[in-house]
């Protein structure tokens, strides 16, 4: 068997800060320390931070009055934000900068009178917090039959933004089913996908035709992950979603003798790691990684943290 590792795979810059941002927190204060949601979408991110005190909550409401929190890569509504105000919290802003982009987008578009169509998935963190930006001027599309659902006319002032973790091929199917109805709708001015998303799905796109099986790291609420193992399977290649080695299926591998190993952007690269171990002492696999990506992109850990540490530095 031969397995190929895809570059760039793993954390992108997002959540390099986000996770860095709560180890600095916990390094810094300790526990007891509330997180607003998963910080990122993975199961075993979590479950480390837990282990270390760290508790996640589903409700500002649950963090006791006057703790500390931070607000995930995800982002937050300006809802969650004046709640968290009243609570007397002290709030640590996690939010991966390129959410806050479209964040900016919405309130910006919505104080000049437009209407917004958000092309994401109801339900999912980014999509609630940018959602509350402007409840009254988004409606959220997930599919086509969502776009031909609307009813707005030629006069209306029409714009759309998209969820940074979309499949880019599922975007773009929306997207022209607004453009259809709607030929006056206008586009942000740049790009709301994010280039770790993007990056990660076009190196699946390249590679997978090269390989009998795609197997992606990742959890299954992750959105980006997700998408890497629909792209390989519309292109082709059957694919897997798994956590982490436990998860692996001698099943799978009948016949198969290329596999293409990726992750999603929350995914930790050791995880990755021990199920290539794994595929190399179960099926002597020898591996082959493509050539590293430098994606050129960090993030400076939040501000209000920044001020912590500079005034906890003797």
């Amino acid at each position: 068997m031969k397995v190929i590792l895809a570059n760039p795979r793993g954390f992108c810059a997002g959540v390099h800060m986000a996770i860095d941002t709560v180890q600095e927190l916990i390094d810094l204060i300790g526990p007891p320390l509330w997180v607003f949601h998963e910080i990122v979408h993975n199961k075993h991110v979590v479950e480390r931070f837990i282990e270390q005190g760290v508790t996640f909550v589903d409700s500002i409401d649950e963090v006791p009055e006057g703790q500390t929190v931070v607000f995930s890569a995800h982002g937050v509504s300006p809802a969650v934000r004046e709640r968290a105000k009243a609570r007397s919290l002290r709030m640590i802003d996690a939010t991966c900068p390129l959410v806050t982009k479209v964040h900016v987008e919405a309130r910006r578009y919505a104080k000049q009178g437009c209407k917004i169509l958000l092309v994401g998935h109801a339900g999912h963190d980014e999509v609630e917090g940018t959602f509350g930006e402007a409840p009254d001027a988004i409606t959220i599309v997930e599919s086509p039959a969502d776009v031909e659902a609307t009813n707005f006319s030629a006069d209306d002032q029409l714009i759309y933004l998209t969820q940074t973790t979309l499949s880019i091929d599922d975007a773009n199917v929306i997207i022209g089913a607004i453009k259809a109805k709607y030929p006056h709708c206008k586009a942000p001015p740049k790009e709301d996908i994010c280039y770790a998303t993007t990056n990660r799905q076009h190196a699946v796109r390249d590679m997978a035709k090269d390989a009998d099986l795609t197997l992606v790291v990742g959890s299954q609420n992750s959105s980006n992950s997700v998408r890497l193992t629909e792209i390989s399977e519309t292109d082709g290649t059957p694919a897997r979603l798994l956590d982490d080695k436990s998860g692996l299926d001698d099943g799978w591998f009948e016949g198969v003798e290329t596999v293409l190993v990726t992750a999603g952007a929350s995914a930790p690269d050791d995880l990755v790691q021990a199920i290539v171990q794994e595929l190399a002492d179960r099926f002597g696999a020898e591996v082959e990684e493509s050539t590293p990506v430098d994606e050129g992109m960090q993030f400076a850990l939040p501000v209000t943290l920044r001020v912590m540490k500079s005034q906890a530095t003797p």
